[in-house]
């Protein structure tokens, strides 16, 4: 089977469609048939995650051209193939002009449910299937050379995002650090991981400082690792809190409790994915903060109503809630 699946340009939105592909590749191995031969074409800051696919022949990376020139490239890229199945969630009109016996392609309705249910209707399933990441040893490799393993769980924090506006303030993400990981905290003595990209240091660096101020491991891994070598590394994770990016949703998939923190996007359409993944969000609602942003300064953040008190207890539920469920701990 030679299968074209065709993905977003945000890592967040890419890791949400994994489970399709995850699906249509357990559909043919259940069925006793061969792996498919996979080729992926997904906005390049996302590619690298899709690396270990099984049967996967090749990762087309979509870089934005003027006047859609990104879409020439990739049909030059993929007419001289006879598909067996063209999966287009971008909603293009490219698996119209391909060679392929089925084609199955987005069709944007969101009906107030998760952004997966939208996905998953491409297929025709209901319920969405998770989102999946496949990690190699490689890359397991990369993440214990850079977080070697230790006797205390790992707590990973994303501080930042692609927006200043969803990114919770540096300095309570610091001070979060130390009420959970600190003494007396739900999570005393952990190994703190800040996971950040190497342009995102000064909203990261904060809770990595106070961190190490209170004497808990916590290794520089900013901007050191891939993206399959930090998702090999939030599979080790027993928590991981963020604010609304790619990251977050990776975590959901590696299955770490995780934490998602919401204002200026609504957390009913973007919240984590999974039994062991919830959203807390600010006092104020999507649509208020929503109905500020034209008059609102660019830089703005919209999320400091949101109280270190509450995501500390929200963080404890979670935890206490993994732990009733017996899983066992990272």
């Amino acid at each position: 089977m030679e299968l074209l699946f065709i993905t977003s340009t945000r890592i967040g939105d890419a890791v949400l469609s994994t489970g399709l592909l995850d699906h249509l590749i357990a559909t043919e191995t259940a069925a006793g048939r061969p792996v498919p031969r996979v080729t992926v074409a997904v906005g390049a800051p996302a590619a690298p995650l899709f690396a270990g696919v099984p049967g996967l022949v090749r990762v087309l990376p979509i870089v934005k051209r003027p006047h859609a020139g990104h879409w020439r490239d990739l049909w030059r890229a993929t007419i001289g193939t006879r598909w067996d199945l063209v999966v287009d969630l971008r909603g293009s009109a490219i698996a119209w002009l391909l060679r392929a016996r089925h084609r199955r392609v987005l069709s944007r309705h969101e009906d107030g449910r998760h952004k997966l249910y939208e996905l998953a209707r491409t297929l025709d399933l209901d319920p969405p299937p998770a989102p999946r990441i496949w990690t190699r040893p490689q890359d397991h490799a990369a993440a214990l050379a850079a977080f070697p393993e230790g006797s205390q769980p790992i707590l990973a924090l994303a501080p930042a995002a692609n927006w200043v506006g969803k990114q919770w303030p540096a300095e309570r993400f610091a001070e979060l650090v130390g009420r959970l990981a600190g003494p007396g905290g739900a999570m005393a003595g952990a190994r703190v991981a800040v996971i950040a990209a190497p342009h995102e240091r000064p909203q990261a660096e904060p809770a990595l400082a106070a961190a190490r101020a209170a004497g808990l491991e916590a290794p520089d891994i900013i901007g050191s690792l891939p993206l399959l070598g930090v998702q090999a590394l939030l599979e080790r994770s027993a928590l991981f809190i963020g604010n609304d990016s790619g990251l977050m949703h990776m975590a959901a998939a590696a299955g770490a409790p995780t934490l998602g923190l919401f204002g200026p996007t609504p957390d009913s359409l973007y919240g984590p994915w999974g039994s062991h993944a919830v959203a807390v969000r600010t006092p104020e609602s999507y649509d208020r903060l929503a109905a500020e942003r034209p008059t609102s300064p660019a830089d703005r953040c919209y999320m400091t109503g949101l109280a270190t008190d509450t995501v500390e207890g929200a963080a404890v539920a979670l935890l206490d809630r993994v732990a009733r469920s017996g899983r066992i701990p990272a």
